[in-house]
């Protein structure tokens, strides 16, 4: 079983539900998973509303490619529709971490390639897996909750 790290977030409609929405999505394939709070943050990108962001993680034998389809089907379900990049949108889900893998394919990176840089990532992820070891973002190692001090205050 390997640990693995998800952010959600979400800005039209009923934000809160399409998170609740999607972390129950996620924990059918998850084993003992943890869910951070909620957060409400500042957009990036194109003029849009706010968002609520959430982290989850858990334990799994699937592996990251079947990982990710099954975020992509969980934002179908929530009927996200990809027109502008980094625009609104109903549920967003992104595997940000497995394991200390590094994977980088057309479809996948991981980590995440800005998970270093967004608070609205590492907030959330601190509360549930502060004390993670983020493979290839410093030497020596670096943890989330290390990252997340790095961050200028108010981002």
């Amino acid at each position: 079983m390997e640990r693995v790290a998800f952010g959600l977030g979400s800005n039209l409609g009923d934000r809160a539900r399409f998170l609740r929405d999607g972390v129950a999505g996620l924990s059918g394939v998850l084993e003992d998973i943890a869910v951070s709070g909620f957060w409400d943050t500042a957009p990036i990108g194109p003029p849009q509303p706010r968002y609520l962001n959430a982290a989850v993680t858990g334990r799994t034998e699937l592996e990251p490619e079947e990982l990710l389809a099954i975020a992509q089907k969980i934002e179908q379900r929530a009927r996200r529709v990809r027109t502008q990049r980094w625009g609104p949108r109903t549920l967003d889900v992104d595997l940000l971490l497995v394991g200390d893998r590094t994977i980088a394919t057309p479809a996948l990176t991981v980590p995440h390639p800005r998970l270093a840089e967004r608070a609205f990532v590492l907030r959330p992820l601190a509360e549930v897996a502060g004390d993670w070891v983020v493979p290839g973002a410093g030497v020596p190692d670096v943890t989330v909750e290390e990252l997340l001090a790095r961050l200028p205050l108010g981002c």
